[in-house]
């Protein structure tokens, strides 16, 4: 390969599944064609590649299928879900970067990878739920879920309440030699999908997974520390980092360095539900080796590329 730098890309959840449109798999799979525009653009640049996904839509479908089937077939923990859904769209998301590539004449092999995340067991996040998950439900519909299912509902802005899970901090990527490897021959990876599945160590290394879910921003940071990569790109439908969002004096950053990002976020300009974690996960990853960090709408990655859209924050 004539250009050696490496770039983890992550994508958002609804880069898949988009807010009013039928989720159908037939449309997740368009979705999903559309959404590796960008991608191929670093594909063309011969970047070494993995490709990180949220699944917040999709573990919502999961779990309310579960709910719908309680009776009838055995209740599946939360961190089978994500790593079963991390799977599926693992293979959504190769098959049609498979198709896109060969539609565009280029040769690179691609391959999922349902990743394991290590956390720490008493992480606070983990006895402090606040991570959203699945669907929307009126203030009666909570209240009964918590009584019945031991849940805990939290009201999600104006459009209803919905369940919180712990959202412990990722420490490190266990795959992660293995995904060096395979992006070292040219291989472009898709790991640490919907965050990847949460797990701890024992006090003699034993694995356990963990009833949880991770940050899809904060696990593709990490991952792009362990595998040395240069730059972090993460797609939202939001074009440019701002400060003051959502109201008149709204402004848009073009570029900003890590002081900078953590002097706003003190201001408390990201919230957490937000734009919070891909700041944070923008500063673990500067401060950690990582080069640069673009922050831009889904759409715009070809363009940001080469500085002409989204927010680029530097060490």
């Amino acid at each position: 390969m004539k250009n050696q730098r490496t770039a983890v890309v992550a994508l958002g959840g609804n880069a898949i599944s988009k807010p009013g449109v039928p989720d159908t798999i037939a449309n997740q799979f368009s979705h999903t064609r559309e959404a590796l525009r960008g991608v191929m653009e670093l594909v063309r640049r011969d970047y070494r590649l993995v490709i990180t996904h949220g699944n917040g839509p999709q573990v919502g479908n999961a779990l309310l299928r579960v709910e719908l089937a309680r009776g009838k077939a055995p209740i599946l923990p939360l961190g089978i879900i994500v790593a079963d859904t991390e799977g599926g769209m693992g293979y959504m998301i190769e098959q049609c970067l498979q198709n896109v590539l060969l539609r565009a004449n280029l040769k690179r092999d691609v391959v999922s990878i349902v990743t394991q995340v290590v956390v720490d067991e008493h992480d606070p996040n983990l006895t402090n739920p606040t991570k959203f998950v699945g669907q929307f439900y009126s203030e009666t519909e909570a209240e009964r879920l918590a009584e019945e299912s031991g849940w805990q509902l939290k009201k999600d802005g104006d459009r209803g309440w919905r369940r919180v899970v712990g959202s412990p901090i990722p420490l490190e990527i266990i795959n992660r030699a293995a995904i060096k490897q395979l992006i070292s021959s040219g291989t472009i990876v898709i790991a640490a999908g919907g965050g990847g599945v949460p797990v701890y160590r024992e006090a003699d290394g034993w694995y356990e997974g963990v009833d949880a879910v991770v940050d899809k921003d904060r696990a593709s940071a990490v991952l792009a520390r362990d595998i040395g990569a240069e730059e972090l790109y993460i797609l939202t439908d939001t074009d440019k980092v701002a400060l003051n969002f959502g109201k008149p004096s709204q402004r848009n950053l073009d570029e900003i360095t890590v002081a900078y990002a953590k002097a706003f976020a003190a201001e408390g300009h990201f919230p957490d539900g937000s734009m919070g974690p891909k700041i944070e996960a923008a500063i673990t990853f500067l401060e950690s080796g990582g080069e640069r960090v673009v922050i831009c709408a889904l759409e715009n990655l070809p363009l940001a590329l080469d500085g002409k859209a989204g927010t680029l924050i530097v060490p």
